[in-house]
C-alpha cells in the first residue's frame, strides 16, 4: 500500500473528499485526517488519524522489541547455554520474551511522545489550521487516485506518497541512515 498525502485549507473541501472517496469505496481504515481542530472533525464525522497515524507509537515499539531481541540474544543465550545454571529452558524462553515485550514497552513511552516522521513535515501546515489527508492506495491503484483527486477536488496540493507501513529503521527524516 502507499499513502498519498494531500492538504486541503477548508474543512469543507475535506467534508466533499470524504464524500467523494466513500462513495469510491474507500473505507475509513484507509483514509485519514490530521488536524489542529479535532472538534471540526467530529462535528463533520470526518475519520481523524489515530494516535497510531499521530505519533510515532508504533515504530518506537518496534524499535524497543528489536533492541530487546538483541539483548535476550546477545545475553539470556550465551546465559543458557554456557551460563552454568541449572535452570528449566522455560525459564530462558521467559527471559527472553520479558526483554522482548520490556524493550517494547520502554520503547513505546519515547513514541508516544513523539510526532510520527512521516507527518513531522507538514507540522507548520497543520499548526497554521490546514487539514492533512492521507490516503492509502493499492501500489496499482496509485495514478488512478492521483487523477481521480486532481479532476474532483484541484484545491487539494498532492504533498506526496510514502509507505504506509512504519520502519522501525528509519530516521527522523524517513530514511535508513547506516552511518550517521
Amino acid at each position: 500500500m502507499k499513502r498519498l498525502f494531500y492538504l486541503v485549507d477548508s474543512i469543507d473541501s475535506v467534508q466533499n473528499i470524504s464524500d467523494d472517496l466513500h462513495q469510491r469505496g474507500v473505507t475509513d481504515w484507509r483514509f485519514h485526517i490530521v488536524s489542529k481542530d479535532e472538534a471540526g472533525l467530529y462535528t463533520h464525522r470526518l475519520h481523524s488519524a489515530s494516535v497510531l497515524d499521530k505519533t510515532d507509537l508504533p515504530r518506537f515499539v518496534e524499535r524497543g522489541m528489536l533492541i530487546g531481541a538483541l539483548f535476550a540474544l546477545f545475553f539470556v543465550v550465551p546465559l543458557a547455554l554456557w551460563g552454568g545454571l541449572e535452570w528449566p529452558m522455560a525459564a530462558y524462553v521467559a527471559m527472553g520474551a520479558f526483554a522482548i515485550i520490556a524493550g517494547g514497552w520502554l520503547g513505546g513511552f519515547g513514541g508516544i511522545s513523539t510526532e510520527n516522521y512521516r507527518i513531522r513535515k507538514f507540522h507548520g501546515d497543520i499548526e497554521a489550521g490546514r487539514y492533512l489527508v492521507m490516503v492509502d492506495v493499492p501500489k496499482k491503484h496509485v495514478s488512478q487516485m492521483e487523477e481521480l483527486m486532481a479532476l474532483n477536488h484541484p484545491e487539494a496540493e498532492l504533498q506526496g506518497e510514502g509507505s504506509s507501513v512504519n520502519n522501525p529503521l528509519a530516521g527522523a527524516d524517513g530514511k535508513i541512515h547506516v552511518v550517521h
